[in-house]
């Protein structure tokens, strides 16, 4: 036994962040990352690298899922598991401890409402003060037709807009997280993308920023907090007797009522900028599986008139 895979897993797991994820990933996903660590030394702080099988593999899991649900355990494996493929190569372990895992997790709480139908998202929009001063009401707006990622939206520039094509270039994001902001790089590759917008939508920004600065953010005007726009939403939502959602929630809107609509899978997943389209199938699974309910309803009514 070398004498490296002697050492703790958690020494193990932040020697392999350091090395493989520092600087490689966005400060977001490094964070999680650096959370995982945490919660290796609260759950097995003395868990050594060559005592790693599946049965301590799998109680690691378990004691992780008794205060998480089961997707954040699935995200907690999955960051475990890059690791831990990486001691198998390495031959630091000689078997795959995460073959035939078993996924469990807490009971998920009452979830808030995570979209509006468009008879809410309606009554949302006629709720707005849409003045010539720049609010975060233009804000919503914007992501409401768009479906924009918040730090996607807080980092428009007019020059971001080509309104004689009627489109919106995705091409950086708002580091609102830090204190000094700044310009930093999309999600992924897909995230870089031209958005097509609606006739109205190019009317009104158009006359709102015709006098604003080419290349500054339009919304930035000191350090934002994710909790202050999502107040000013909440504000907007009880006024209009809907279900109070988030600022991301209005992202969930914009593409639950694009796929009601009838518009592909494949198009939702390019406007939004999900690198594939599984991203999107798994996180509309709940409209997908009414509209193919719908879908068997025509089925059966055409069949019902072949005789």
């Amino acid at each position: 036994m070398s004498k490296k895979s002697e050492e703790l897993f958690h020494e193990y797991f932040i020697e392999w962040v350091e090395m493989y994820k520092y600087g490689a990933v966005r400060s977001i996903t490094l964070r999680k990352y650096y959370v995982t660590h945490k919660k290796i030394v609260e759950l097995a702080p003395k868990l050594a690298l060559s005592e790693l099988n599946r049965r301590s593999y799998q109680k690691l899991l378990n004691d992780y899922a008794l205060t998480h649900e089961k997707q954040t355990t699935m995200d907690f494996h999955h960051q475990l598991k890059g690791a831990i493929l990486d001691a198998l190569d390495e031959k630091l372990i000689s078997r795959d401890p995460t073959r035939k895992v078993v996924i469990k997790g807490k009971q998920p709480g009452n979830k808030k409402p995570k979209f509006l139908n468009q008879f809410e998202l309606h009554a949302l929009l006629n709720q707005l003060e849409l003045t010539e001063k720049v609010t975060w009401d233009w804000l919503i707006l914007l992501i409401a037709k768009t479906g924009l990622r918040f730090s996607e939206a807080l980092a428009i520039t007019p020059e971001d807009f080509d309104f004689s094509r009627q489109l919106l270039t995705i091409s950086k994001t708002w580091n609102y997280k830090s204190v000094n902001g700044g310009f930093q790089p999309t999600k992924n590759q897909s995230s870089k993308r031209k958005v097509p917008i609606d006739w109205q939508t190019v009317m009104q920004f158009s006359q709102l920023v015709k006098k604003l600065p080419s290349n500054k953010p339009i919304f930035i005007k000191s350090r934002v907090f994710n909790s202050t726009v999502n107040s000013c939403l909440s504000k907007h939502c009880k006024n209009a007797s809907i279900p109070i959602i988030s600022i991301h929630g209005l992202r969930h809107t914009h593409a639950s009522l694009l796929l009601f609509a009838g518009v592909s899978i494949a198009s939702v997943a390019r406007r939004l900028g999900h690198s594939n389209m599984t991203t999107t199938q798994q996180t509309y699974l709940h409209v997908i599986h009414e509209l193919e309910n719908q879908d068997n309803d025509k089925i059966m009514r055409h069949l019902a008139t072949l005789y």
